[in-house]
């Protein structure tokens, strides 16, 4: 769902309310297009009020009463939503705690979490389910997700539009699924959650290279998930991932908002004590035996954390570990991942060998990382005349400005020396 523009200093707040608020709505209403429009008029009702008039007290209060009148509004003049409003009365009479927390701003239960494992529908694919709940609770763009998939825009509004409409016709109440039913939805859980932070980290689109709102929120719901599965061994190194890799957010851009390699990062504006968070689920969950591949990942994001210097790094076994990565996930962007690694273990050429395979493959066919590696291998190889024309055309490809910048910088600085 995309929020409004509002003014800078209640945007985030906005971001962080909007998918609480959405639950709320659905936990009553169980009408997702007709929720989402409601969120969003509060949300618009919110940027327009709240820096004239002052925020009230309770903001998520404010904002679900907003969204809920605007339901009734909704139900009393259609007929088909008047008889969803009244099939529902008995759960809004055991809704009485809901009340209460609107009133609060509190309670137990954390909507966006509930929202969450609600989109994990079983009417749908996981990629549905995935694509859905990232516009519903991440707030991603439609254009953002698409880049997520790897897939044309037109096509992810199909899939998300279709994703609502089997919902709609399934006639399995679009609810907080019941405690046995978790484990079926926790894997599609991950995956979004994942996914959210991914966008969060590295925004594949915009003026900024970061949304620290998205990343957070990652964090914040996994952490909740966490709780609720303290044994979970993948549960425990996605969130390990998150604080490993969010640890290097303060040295990844300069002042004026501009990337920074992980090569060139001064590690002393890292945030340590996420780090050791994350060394120490990762050290607890390794040796119980069922490693998957967030944990394998948070073990390679050790290994980078833990050395002193980039000189440091321990490549031999990160390649190890993105071997056993690959293995175990199809996934292109991890084979991309070990061609920097293996070209950093056994040199430039091997690298590039690893990515004509990748290539070969098609799925990440114009995908502009699989071009910006490539020049970096080149540049690394001293092929510098290649190395520029891969770095302009991956500057091309990119819809993220800082990206794009700090591609077209290394091609300049290339060129210069050439």
């Amino acid at each position: 769902m995309a929020i409004a523009a509002t003014h800078t200093g209640i945007e985030p707040l906005l971001r962080e309310l909007a998918p609480q608020v959405l639950g709320a709505v659905l936990r009553r209403y169980r009408a997702f297009d007709a929720a989402e429009d409601a969120v969003q008029e509060a949300l618009l009702a919110a940027a327009l009020q709240w820096p004239a008039e002052g925020m009230p007290d309770n903001p998520r209060g404010w904002l679900v009463q907003i969204a809920f009148r605007r339901m009734a509004d909704l139900a009393r003049s259609d007929t088909a939503r008047r008889r969803r409003e009244e099939a529902v009365a008995a759960d809004i009479e055991r809704e009485q705690e809901l009340g209460a927390e609107v009133e609060s701003g509190g309670g137990d239960r954390d909507d966006a979490l509930i929202l969450l494992f609600m989109c994990c529908h079983p009417a749908l694919t996981q990629a549905s389910a995935i694509a859905l709940t990232l516009r519903a609770v991440g707030g991603l763009a439609t254009a953002e997700i698409a880049n997520a998939f790897l897939v044309p825009e037109a096509t992810m509004a199909q899939r998300i539009s279709r994703a609502k409409q089997s919902i709609k016709s399934s006639g399995v109440p679009f609810q907080m699924p019941a405690e046995a039913e978790w484990s079926e939805r926790l894997n599609s859980v991950l995956h979004i959650l994942y996914l959210i932070f991914n966008e969060g980290y590295t925004s594949s689109i915009g003026p900024n290279l970061q949304r620290s709102d998205l990343a957070n929120e990652a964090i914040r719901l996994t952490r909740l998930v966490h709780a609720l599965r303290p044994d979970d061994t993948e549960v425990a190194g996605l969130l390990a991932l998150m604080l490993l890799t969010d640890a290097r957010r303060p040295a990844r851009t300069t002042a004026d908002g501009d990337l920074i390699p992980l090569d060139e990062q001064d590690r002393n504006l890292w945030d340590r004590s996420a780090v050791s968070e994350g060394v120490a689920l990762v050290s607890a969950t390794l040796p119980k035996g069922s490693v998957g591949p967030y944990q394998l990942q948070a073990a390679i994001a050790a290994l980078h954390d833990e050395a002193p210097n980039a000189d440091q790094t321990d490549w031999p076994q990160i390649l190890a570990l993105y071997g056993l990565l690959e293995h175990m996930s199809d996934n292109p962007m991890v084979t991309l991942n070990r061609a920097i690694a293996l070209a950093m273990v056994q040199g430039p050429r091997a690298g590039l060998e690893q990515l004509c395979l990748l290539e070969a493959d098609g799925r990440l066919a114009g995908h502009h990382r699989l071009h910006a590696v490539r020049a970096h291998l080149l540049e690394m190889a001293g092929d510098r005349a290649d190395a520029v024309a891969e770095y302009r055309i991956a500057a091309g490809k990119t819809a993220s400005l800082p990206e794009q910048r700090h591609l077209l910088a290394r091609a300049a600085r290339l060129s210069e020396r050439g």
